[in-house]
This record gives C-alpha cells, structure tokens and sequence, in this order.
C-alpha cells in the first residue's frame, strides 16, 4: 500500500473530481461559515452536517464553461 505522500503526490491539479471538492467547498464558505455564527465547535459541526444534508437535497450539475483553449498568463 502506498504511503500517503505517494498517494497525493499522484492527483492530478486539473482533475475534474478535485474541481468539484473545491466548488462545494467554495458554496459552504459563501453560504455558510463566512457569516456563521457559532455557540460552539459541536455547533459548527452540527451546521455543516444540516448544510450538507440541505444541499445535497437541492444541488444541481454544475455547467461548465471552459472550452479547453489554453489560458493566457496576466
């Protein structure tokens, strides 16, 4: 069994499944955590969870928009 650095050494930066990770975690901060207010850390954990449980209810594909073309550096 590889170790874990092998492992994460192995993931690809433009894989779609770690584009996906980084969205949701994005619509968790906006939506969540940035104006959050929390009693306690079981409180955090207890509003992510019903987050979750929410979202997952009513999310929908994301449509993506890139076409492939290179980017251009600024």
């Amino acid at each position: 069994m590889p170790d874990q650095q092998k492992v994460s050494d192995q993931v690809r930066k433009d894989n779609s499944l770690l584009n996906q990770v980084e969205l949701f975690f994005s619509i968790l901060t906006r939506r969540l955590l940035r104006r959050g207010e929390f009693a306690s850390r079981q409180d955090l954990i207890d509003q992510i969870r019903e987050f979750t449980l929410v979202y997952d209810d009513e999310a929908r594909p994301f449509r993506w928009t890139y076409d492939g073309t290179p980017l251009k550096a600024a």
